[in-house]
């Protein structure tokens, strides 16, 4: 047995598989993108065959090009896209209904309704959530409701539900586990964080018979053993969580204070918490960041919804690019002179604003507004939303918030164009690591570690590499013009006015 650990990165757009070796450097990558279903306005879904295909396919080519078998993997650690659920039939393994994503909006009206009986104050104090279709428990009931017999079939015990990773450790264990770990169940809005439980009474609330829902473990833990049938050997799964949660590992933040920020499809910043339950009074999320050992670390959540999709947005839907990385390029030709600004709530805006009606807007445009004017909204929006998240987490922690040093990773921090415009508006240091994988690298460390051969906590912390700090250059009179700008357009979008 080897120290190689393999990690499944299960995403919104693409499935990834990435083989570490005992050093913890990638050996081996393989990848795969899926459809993405657009059925309504604002409904987003995906189909839990082609993902699972996808799973499948990325890591028998990760080992290949590793040149690695699977009887060399010591454990395997799974990250997921958050939120997204699945319903699927206890005996046959199959879906019910495609898998309803994150960004999917359909269930507005139910949590309208919920609001206006007067229970998110409970909903928040047990979950630390918001009543927002961002989140799974809401998913479910409308797949319950919507497909025939469901409910009846559910209260029999004949239908699981779950969130990606649940499915993926059904599928890849033969059927002989139905577990999550506690960051996937923190997301659901029917699991109570204070508790480590799934709750009862928010259960009842949205008719969601408890028989359905997986069991909850650590983190590291033991969530069961692939079918050797899959990849030629039996491989136990010893490690799981979001991938935003997975991300807080791989970039090291094990201590409260430390903040990063993911900017992949969405953009979500967490900041630990350490063993403080903090309440946002500002709208953020109150979340688990990680479970160790049965002992729990929270974090505060800032969640925005469109930060890399700006991107897509410009190369798929204007097409004033032709590839993603071309767009920093592109912004650094803008005209100084025009202030053009992007309020992209396609599928509505996140934290601090959670308005599921808002739609996306842009302002300030002038004849001579261009493709590079446009671009750098863009980017610049992903900026002026972190730095939303970062005010509201200094007004909720201060003494911590305040000190700290922004940590980010995913696919657009290869901009240095971007990052440094994210460090001026911020008027803070962001840090660059030298591994960007760090939502596979997380899932991977709690593998390992749990397998016994990875390094503890502390050793793994000390790995951490950085590959640029970004240091703020904007004069303060520049900045202050900008972010008035930007909360004038945030305001004009917002649905209430």
């Amino acid at each position: 047995m080897t120290g190689h650990i393999l990690a499944i990165d299960q995403g919104t757009t693409s499935s990834r598989a990435i083989l570490f070796d005992g050093a913890m450097r990638m050996a081996g990558v393989g990848q795969q993108e899926f459809t993405q279903h657009f059925p309504a306005s604002g409904w987003v879904e995906h189909d839990p065959e082609e993902i699972w295909s996808s799973v499948v396919a990325s890591v028998k080519a990760a080992l290949e090009k590793a040149g690695r078998q699977a009887g060399e993997i010591a454990a395997i650690g799974i990250t997921n896209q958050r939120e997204t659920v699945v319903i699927w039939d206890r005996a046959t393994g199959r879906p019910i209904h495609p898998a309803i994503v994150w960004q999917d909006r359909r269930t507005a009206p139910l949590c309208a309704r919920l609001k206006k009986q007067g229970l998110e104050p409970e909903f928040t104090r047990r979950t630390g959530l918001l009543l927002d279709p961002y989140f799974s428990g809401t998913k479910i009931a409308w797949i319950l409701d919507r497909v025939q017999g469901a409910r009846k079939r559910a209260e029999k015990g004949e239908l699981l539900a779950g969130t990606i990773d649940s499915f993926l450790i059904w599928r890849l264990t033969g059927g002989r586990a139905h577990v999550t770990d506690a960051t996937n169940a923190s997301r659901t809005l029917v699991y109570n964080i204070a508790d480590n439980a799934w709750d009862e009474d928010l259960l009842g609330i949205l008719d969601i018979p408890a028989q359905m829902m997986p069991q909850v473990k650590d983190c590291a833990d033991d969530f069961g053993t692939t079918d050797e049938t899959l990849f030629g050997a039996r491989t136990r799964i010893c490690g799981v969580a979001g991938d935003q949660q997975a991300a807080t590992i791989g970039q090291a933040c094990f201590e409260p204070g430390m903040m990063k920020s993911t900017y992949g499809t969405g953009c979500f910043a967490l900041l630990n918490t350490g063993t403080d339950m903090v309440r946002s009074k500002n709208r953020l999320l109150t979340t688990i960041a990680y479970r160790l050992a049965g002992k729990t670390t929270y974090a505060l959540e800032g969640s925005i919804f469109v930060a890399g999709a700006a991107v897509q947005w410009l190369r798929d839907g204007l097409k004033v690019i032709g590839k993603a990385g071309d767009s920093g390029m592109l912004a650094a030709e803008a005209d100084p002179a025009q202030d053009v600004y992007l309020v992209p709530a396609f599928v509505g805006l996140g934290a601090p604003h959670w308005d599921a009606e808002a739609r996306g807007a842009i302002f300030g445009l002038t004849r001579n507004s261009g493709p590079a004017e446009f671009a750098r909204a863009a980017l610049e929006s992903v900026a002026y939303q972190t730095r939303d998240l970062l005010d509201a987490m200094k007004k909720d922690w201060q003494e911590k918030a305040a000190r700290t040093v922004l940590r980010v990773d995913g696919g657009m921090v290869a901009s240095d164009w971007t990052m440094q415009r994210l460090a001026d508006i911020l008027d803070a240091p962001v840090d660059r690591p030298t591994i960007l994988e760090t939502t596979a690298l997380g899932a991977a460390w709690l593998a390992g570690a749990e397998a016994g051969v990875w390094p503890a906590a502390d050793e793994f912390a000390r790995s951490w590499a950085l590959d640029r700090r970004f240091e703020p250059q904007m004069d303060a009179a520049t900045r202050a013009a900008k972010l008035k700008g930007w909360r004038d357009a945030v305001r004009r979008t917002l649905s209430a006015t």
